[in-house]
């Protein structure tokens, strides 16, 4: 696979520590030519999940040949494995805790390897920075055109985690939201595809708390300022949102992460 030299950065280490300055150091000083670009550094803290999605979302837009480094790494230290995963073109690197779970239900993969070759890794290892002392240094080393099977041996077995789906309950489908993004807006795991008989049919209602929308937005402004909508986003999601507000405040307490949210054809909709 030829390399493009780009590396992505998704941690949950925040902006205010040297952490994330730490890897891009490690990386530059193996590999000077390295473009880095950080997808987020604010991922909850532990939120193996919300990352695994995050680097799902945005891995497409880089180019064949891409690494992408993912610490959320709560086990540090532990017995979970360093892994390299090789799918859709892309390498991810991290740690073998149901991370790149996302990237290997729809991808698929050429090839996961147990990075056990600690030539690739620096001489101390930190049991509480591996992001610095084994992620970033193998990263960097692929970014030159290291072959990742030198690093390691191929395993079959990573950690998965099961990512949440709509579900059919009598003659609904009940989903849920899976992130809160920077504007307030309600990111659910309903997909363009799984609303499609849906939008066939007369009409829709969306549910979630107390709210009930019954159409599908295209644009903010298809309803008045600081009124509830549905659309679908740039990631094939569906998206509630408020126009020029936001749905966290709109809603409060009905909207976390998990909340349920509920499709049914407008006919068979009891409010």
């Amino acid at each position: 696979m030829t390399t493009s030299g780009i590396i992505t950065l998704t941690t949950d280490f925040g902006e205010i520590d040297p952490y994330v300055a730490m890897m891009k150091g490690i990386i530059l000083s193996i590999n000077p030519a390295a473009r880095i670009v950080d997808i987020t550094h604010q991922v909850p803290a532990g939120s193996i999940q919300k990352a695994g999605s995050i680097i799902k979302e945005a891995y497409k837009y880089f180019p064949a040949g891409t690494v992408h480094v993912g610490v959320v790494d709560p086990g540090v230290g532990g017995k979970r494995r360093p892994i390299t995963v090789l799918a859709g073109d892309h390498f991810f690197v991290g740690p073998d805790n149901g991370l790149f779970s996302p990237i290997i239900e729809t991808q698929g993969h050429t090839g996961i390897i147990h990075l056990k070759e600690k030539r690739y890794w620096m001489n101390k290892i930190s049991s509480t920075f591996h992001g610095r002392d084994i992620f970033a240094p193998v990263t960097a080393h692929l970014s030159l055109g290291v072959n990742p099977f030198l690093m390691g041996e191929k395993i079959d077995n990573p950690i998965t985690l099961v990512s949440p789906l709509p579900r059919k309950k009598n003659s609904d489908l009940v989903g849920e939201v899976i992130r809160v993004d920077h504007f307030g807006n309600l990111i659910t795991n309903f997909t363009k595809e799984h609303l499609s008989p849906f939008l066939k049919s007369k009409g829709i209602i969306i549910k979630i708390g107390s709210l009930v929308i019954k159409k599908i937005s295209t644009t903010y402004n298809d309803v008045p300022e600081g009124q509830p909508l549905a659309l679908i986003d740039s990631s094939n999601l569906l998206e509630i949102a408020i126009n020029m507000g936001r749905a966290t405040d709109y809603l409060g307490t009905e909207c976390g992460i998990g909340a349920k949210v509920i499709i049914r054809f407008r006919n068979s909709a009891t409010n």
